[in-house]
């Protein structure tokens, strides 16, 4: 079982989240446990501040390290597992995709670190984090969305969390295409059909179909992802075919 731990000053942001749809199922079917822990609990001073003003300085707040390091060791004396990865959310991060997650989903123990105000002391990133994900180009006004979504992605990842095993094997971005159109009932609707290869009960042809549609939609909606994968001689053949339509 997974074990994910959070480190934030606002705990009831996550109830909603992890209570929730798959995060919660995924719970209750023992696939992963939640921690969410307010890190203001472990300062030492008497005011429990957990952000100072930086040396040199500047607008705004930095979180001190005290809090942060006495949390963590705390939690990794907790832990069952003998590996632990704490990742720091933070737009200075490596940018976040699904490689990513279905690395961190091999994991048996996550540590979320969900800053806020000014920054970090840099002495969090050089002795305590393994990792530092940014989830986009942009400033969030703390660590906490960043972290569910990246829960969110890798906790549906965990064997038996979906209903299906094959669901997210094909999601996009997990091929390194993105995914192919889906259709359901009715067949005819507002005189909009279903293409008639999908209600042909030919699986190879069905499975060209996808096949090609992946193609064409990462073609026109993402085409710098070409350039991260290898196509198999079929892909080559059908995205040839596929970008002679656009000609």
């Amino acid at each position: 079982m997974m074990k994910i731990d959070v480190l934030t000053l606002f705990p009831e942001m996550f109830s909603g989240v992890l209570g929730q749809s798959i995060l919660h199922k995924a719970a209750e079917k023992s696939a992963v446990s939640y921690g969410v822990i307010n890190f203001r609990d472990y300062a030492d001073n008497k005011h429990n501040s957990v952000d100072d003003y930086p040396y040199g300085g500047g607008a705004g707040m930095v979180l001190m390290p005290q809090p942060i390091f006495d949390a963590v060791d705390d939690l990794k004396a907790k832990a069952t597992s003998g590996k632990t990865r704490v990742i720091l959310l933070c737009p200075q991060g490596e940018r976040y995709d699904q490689r990513k997650a279905e690395e961190l989903a091999k994991e048996d123990h996550l540590i979320f670190i969900c800053g806020h105000y000014e920054g970090y002391d840099e002495r969090i990133r050089e002795h305590v984090v393994t990792d530092e994900i940014s989830i986009g180009d942009y400033v969030l006004t703390g660590g906490e969305l960043g972290a569910m979504v990246v829960i969110d992605s890798i906790v549906r990842l965990l064997p038996e969390v979906l209903g299906n095993e094959e669901s997210h094997m094909k999601d996009s971005f997990s091929t390194g295409l993105l995914e192919h159109p889906h259709y359901t009932r009715p067949a005819d609707f507002r005189s909009w059909k279903v293409p008639e290869v999908l209600l042909s009960g030919n699986h190879k042809l069905i499975e060209e179909w996808r096949n090609k549609e992946a193609l064409r939609r990462t073609l026109v909606r993402r085409p710098d992802l070409f350039e991260k994968i290898e196509l198999t001689k079929s892909q080559q053949k059908w995205l040839e075919e596929v970008k002679k339509e656009y000609e």
